[in-house]
């Protein structure tokens, strides 16, 4: 996928159309990636859609691209004992347990419990 992606920027860079369409290539490659990615929740997949259209654009590079896709898509797989941190990382914790609804409940490392939807969640 990443050969795809790179081809898709080198596109994008000789802007091969009229006024400098750049978004047709990164419109190309969300729905590449959507449908790459179309298990994870819909928040995540926005997330990875929206990295990939950056990186062809040139607004990342393709060591941060890698790094994002790779932790949207491990923290979909919180366990208790996990190590998180919000998706801006303002706040860490632990993952207590995971209730049958799906949400999490994880503790701060300020000692504060929440309760969360795990793709608000990202492991460290």
């Amino acid at each position: 996928m990443l050969e795809v992606l790179d081809f898709l920027r080198q596109r994008h860079r000789r802007a091969p159309f009229l006024f400098f369409n750049g978004n047709t290539f990164a419109d190309i490659g969300r729905r590449l990636m959507a449908a790459l990615f179309a298990d994870l929740p819909v928040s995540r997949l926005r997330q990875v859609t929206s990295a990939a259209a950056h990186y062809i654009a040139g607004v990342l590079d393709r060591e941060t691209l890698v790094q994002m896709v790779e932790s949207l898509c491990a923290s979909s797989a919180l366990v208790p004992g996990s190590r998180v941190k919000t998706l801006r990382g303002s706040t860490h914790g632990v993952v207590l347990r995971m209730l049958d609804d799906g949400r999490v409940v994880w503790r701060t490392d300020a000692g504060t419990e929440f309760t969360a939807l795990p793709e608000t969640l990202t492991c460290e």
